[in-house]
């Protein structure tokens, strides 16, 4: 049976879907690093009156080769993080694209596990972190199996047609200001389509011993 909150309000259970290089990328552009736990406690932590089924992140794997061999290993140290905080994470091995680039679209896969896992967990509410206009359609497929569908995204980067196909928008924007600026993780940056070329990042300044 559903919970209360202490109102007497029935709480609702969410299921939540990130395309991992979708909001990465809406991070990187405001000079922030992601807070995957913060991201969490916004969208279904116990402040919220929520109860979290599962968040489950979809991230693209660099491809299974010598040349993306080290960036791969890094990708898995930060998939190995995700899944030790609780979240499930469904990763698809990416393949060379242009000199620099690889490809790791993994838009069909979370589409599918969209509609199976909102049939079999029943969730009251399904948010769908990205700000891809071709989710737009599993949106209203969701709606109609009675099920309320939220997009959270950059509300200023976020289209008309995923914009309208939702009930409702969660604007990440004040969220992404509280993130650190360029302070690096320990996990990888999802790179999924970006060059290789690395970006400077800066760090304070720390007494070495010795």
């Amino acid at each position: 049976m559903p919970k209360k909150n202490s109102d007497g309000s029935l709480r609702s259970r969410v299921l939540i879907l990130v395309d991992e290089s979708n909001v990465g990328s809406s991070v990187r552009t405001a000079g922030r690093g992601l807070d995957w736990i913060k991201l969490r406690n916004f969208l279904a932590g116990p402040a919220m009156g929520r109860d979290l089924i599962e968040m489950v992140v979809y991230a693209g794997l660099p491809p299974a080769t010598p040349a993306w061999q080290e960036e791969r290993d890094k990708k898995n140290k930060f998939v190995h993080w995700l899944r030790s905080n609780g979240f499930m994470v469904v990763t698809k091995d990416g393949s060379p694209a242009e000199e620099g680039h690889y490809k790791a679209n993994v838009d069909v896969m979370m589409a599918i596990d969209a509609l199976e896992l909102s049939i079999e967990m029943r969730p009251d509410l399904v948010i769908l972190v990205t700000g891809d206009a071709d989710f737009a359609y599993l949106v209203i497929k969701l709606r109609r199996h009675g099920i309320r569908v939220e997009v959270a995204s950059v509300a200023a980067n976020l289209g008309n047609i995923l914009r309208s196909a939702a009930n409702d928008v969660i604007d990440l924007a004040p969220l992404l200001r509280t993130f650190e600026i360029n302070v690096p993780d320990s996990a990888p940056r999802p790179r999924a389509q970006q060059p290789r070329r690395r970006q400077p990042r800066f760090r304070p300044l720390m007494p070495r011993n010795g």
